[in-house]
């Protein structure tokens, strides 16, 4: 709600909130009603300043124009309570290596392993969402294998477990240039999966780090990396107009709403629709034509990018070397403390 002009902004989770205003006199009413209404169940209590807990984060405002979230504490928890032992020396330079996406034949995990597996790939999946987006395309295929984990996937768990391990201090650091220009990166692997199905990524960033990432199995096949891109567009487009209608109901009308992607064809497609569509292309279905309707109500706008500067590419698939520390950081933001 408006008060004074201002936002007042009430976040709230069972009964841990979070609430934020430009003025402390407005804070200080709201503490004082909520005490009022709520304080004869239990004492409501508060903490006042630029760092903050919140359900296992630690939100970090002190840096002018940004917002640093940490979960340093979360991270060594896990590496407390995870069975395998960790040393100084374990680390690994990249979450996943290039066997992610196989299944692998070996034998099943037991019973308690397979109740491990499961517990910290959830574990893992809290902490992704939060602060290290960096873990998240490892985090979704490993939680597609909590049913019937085997040894490879254990190996997989174990090897994410150790980069944690080496980068337990990475945190994500957010900044906005413009607060009505949102930019989405949107990419997808061609039939990287056993079953050939590929695979979509995404990222979304106002300017610095992201605010938001997916990282999901596509799920029908395709017949080429065309087509897997517009599929991969459509499995982006509600998370990028509840977005633009997120921004616009905080007040900041949004001017610039971009989807970046690195494939013409694709992007022919989703301007033109049908017009742009060849032989291959007829019988798609008329669902993945819906962003061009987008595209003339101006909700969005469709831009190329080169594919060594797609974010999005990290979402796909287990990137190495350069590239995946290129990206990390522009994923991650600033790790200055």
């Amino acid at each position: 709600m408006m008060v004074n002009k201002k936002q007042l902004t009430i976040r709230f989770h069972v009964d841990d909130v979070l609430a934020s205003h430009m003025e402390q006199r407005v804070l200080e009413d709201f503490f004082s009603w909520i005490n009022e209404r709520y304080g004869g169940l239990k004492e409501v209590t508060c903490t006042r300043g630029r760092v903050h807990t919140y359900l296992g984060m630690t939100l970090d405002y002190s840096k002018k124009g940004k917002l640093k979230i940490r979960m340093d504490d979360y991270v060594q928890r896990m590496l407390d309570e995870f069975s395998v032992k960790l040393k100084e020396d374990d680390k690994q330079e990249t979450p996943a290596g290039n066997n992610l996406l196989e299944v692998g034949k070996e034998k099943l995990l037991d019973k308690d392993q397979q109740t491990e597996f499961h517990r910290f790939v959830a574990k893992h999946l809290f902490l992704t969402k939060r602060a290290r987006l960096d873990m998240h395309p490892t985090v979704a295929i490993l939680a597609s294998r909590v049913q019937n984990p085997n040894q490879s996937d254990w190996h997989k768990l174990l090897r994410l477990m150790r980069y944690m391990h080496s980068t337990k201090k990475w945190h994500l650091t957010l900044r906005a240039d413009n607060l009505r220009v949102m930019k989405w990166f949107v990419d997808a692997s061609f039939a990287v999966h056993p079953d050939f199905k590929s695979h979509t990524g995404g990222v979304m960033t106002m300017g610095g780090g992201a605010m938001q990432a997916m990282s999901k199995k596509q799920k029908l096949n395709s017949r080429s990396s065309t087509h897997a891109e517009l599929i991969g567009v459509d499995d982006a487009i509600t998370r990028v107009l509840w977005t633009r209608m997120f921004m616009e109901e905080q007040g900041y009308p949004i001017e610039k709403n971009i989807l970046y992607q690195d494939n013409m064809s694709s992007i022919l497609l989703e301007k033109n629709g049908r017009s742009s569509a060849g032989k291959r292309s007829r019988l798609l279905n008329i669902r993945y034509f819906f962003v061009t309707d987008q595209v003339e109500k101006g909700n969005l706008t469709i831009e190329h990018m080169p594919t060594d500067d797609m974010w999005g590419d990290y979402m796909t698939k287990p990137l190495q070397g350069e590239k995946f520390r290129k990206f990390r950081a522009l994923i991650q933001g600033d790790q200055e403390d």
